[in-house]
């Protein structure tokens, strides 16, 4: 059984940054994809960011692209996501997630495992 853990959630204030950390504990990490999923109250999860298992291959949101960075060590199961020029807009619980294949995917059905999610709040 896979399990996940997420880290470096916290308060900032618009146009900061923040790195969330997952670690993995299981088999499998070096060979699938993972990803980050956020959901803000009263809204559905929606995808953040994804990387392939290798970690060549890397995919985000409209909303995010410039301002976040994606990237994984498969040498201690640990996949990071790097949030800058953070706005108010970007606050919601972040969830790290794996799939069982190594194909990077950007729907929340494709991913198999998930973490217990990370506050992530932006002050205006």
């Amino acid at each position: 059984q896979e399990q996940l853990a997420e880290s470096g959630g916290g308060l900032v204030q618009a146009g900061g940054s923040l790195t969330l950390s997952c670690a993995q504990s299981g088999r499998i990490f070096g060979t699938v994809a993972m990803g980050w999923f956020r959901q803000a109250p009263g809204k559905e999860r929606e995808f953040v960011a994804g990387i392939s298992g290798s970690g060549s291959f890397t995919v985000f949101a409209d909303f995010v692209k410039g301002r976040f960075t994606i990237s994984r060590v498969n040498a201690n199961n640990t996949v990071s996501l790097r949030m800058n020029s953070l706005k108010p807009e970007d606050t919601a619980v972040y969830y790290c997630a794996t799939r069982t294949v190594s194909k990077a995917g950007s729907q929340p059905v494709e991913y198999a495992y998930w973490g217990q999610g990370t506050q992530v709040t932006v002050s205006s």
